[in-house]
């Protein structure tokens, strides 16, 4: 027994690895062969072959989870009514249209700028119009959409 251990991990020890080269040519026609034993009379360039990334299942798994988890938050968020069912104090009435007030002035702020983008401008005033146009879509969108 002894000496079958002892032949088996001398093999290991002095056995070459097993590299094999990968060819690429192109015969006469155009088409483009590859092959792993060397070509004889032709022009041919050796291909490196890189090993492929892996990612391991159990981090895409929890990736999945945890997106999951946030859209779920994120439905959760928009489909509560707008009185808190999702254990915030209720508002009183007036706050509520207050709220409703601002978001509406939003809005028909974004529709001005919407139309003055679409009327026409020069450089400068089309910078300051957009910049305008992305605040207040952050500010409606903070205010009144995620709320």
């Amino acid at each position: 027994m002894p000496r079958i251990l002892a032949f088996a991990i001398l093999i290991v020890i002095f056995s070459p690895p097993a590299v094999a080269e990968i060819y690429r040519w192109t015969d006469a026609s155009g088409a483009v062969h590859f092959t792993d034993t060397l070509p004889s009379n032709k022009k041919h360039q050796s291909v490196d072959v890189t090993e492929p990334v892996t990612v391991p299942m159990s981090e895409n798994l929890g990736q999945h989870r945890r997106i999951s988890g946030i859209r779920k938050q994120v439905r959760g968020m928009l489909s509560s009514d707008r009185k808190g069912s999702s254990g915030r104090a209720k508002s009183s009435a007036k706050a509520i249209a207050k709220q409703e007030k601002a978001c509406a002035n939003y809005r028909r702020k974004l529709a001005k700028v919407q139309s003055q983008l679409r009327a026409g401008y020069g450089i400068n005033k089309g910078n300051s119009l957009r910049r305008k146009r992305r605040s207040l879509n952050r500010s409606l969108s903070w205010e009144c959409i995620l709320r």
